[in-house]
This record gives structure tokens, sequence and C-alpha cells, in this order.
């Protein structure tokens, strides 16, 4: 699995990077929004896309909009994570994340749910 993890937090991204490389996967690692989308036109073949949603420069809304709207990648399945108010973020916009999540989080719970979140994405 090739996974994209965005989060302006070093310590979250190291450890989701630290538990998906730990079972062989290939995992890309972005401060924000801005770094994601450029890694995303740079890079293919992701299979899963983790973002926190708070993040500065970008945020993960305007990163879910984005990835909507680009045909080519439109279609990968995208976990959000916030420490905020869950239910104001899904209703803060029209696009969905295809799971969201509140923090503090389990990492291994997260890695279970990525894994098929992107089973789904191959059907």
């Amino acid at each position: 699995m090739k996974v994209l993890v965005v989060d302006d937090d070093a310590i979250n991204r190291l450890i989701l990077k630290k538990v998906f490389e730990k079972e062989n996967h290939l995992v890309f690692t972005a401060n924000n929004g801005v770094e994601a989308i450029s890694i995303l036109e740079g890079e293919s073949g992701f299979n899963l896309i983790i973002t926190d949603i708070m993040m500065p420069q970008m945020d993960g809304l305007e990163l879910l909009a984005q990835i909507k709207l680009n045909e080519k990648i439109q279609n990968l399945p995208i976990i959000g994570i916030t420490s905020g108010n869950i239910e104001y973020f899904k209703k803060a916009s029209k696009l969905t994340f295809d799971i969201l999540l509140q923090k503090p989080m389990d990492f291994y719970e997260i890695y279970a749910i990525a894994q098929e979140q992107a089973r789904k994405g191959l059907d």
C-alpha cells in the first residue's frame, strides 16, 4: 500500500509513518495540504491519504476539495483526523471524508481502518 500522511504535528506523522512502514507499506509525509498536493502531482499510485484537518497554509478541508476536484485522484480514499469537533467538520463541506476520526487516536486502529479503506478504493 502507498500512503500519504498529512499532518502539521511531526510526532503524529512519525508514528503513523512507522506503523505503516512496520508492515512494509510505502509512506510519504507532508506538513500541510500545499506539500501534499505537490507530492500528489509528482507521484502516482497512492492507495490512501490520511490527513489532519486543522493545518497551516492549506487545511484538510481545502486538501479534500482539491483532491475531489482532480479527476486523476478524486477516487482516492481519504481519512480525516482532527482534535476539533467532528460533527462540525462533517457539516462544514459538501465534500466528505471517507472516514473522519477524533484525536487523540489509536494509531493501530487507524492502520486497520486504512487497510479497509484502501481495499474499498481498489474495488
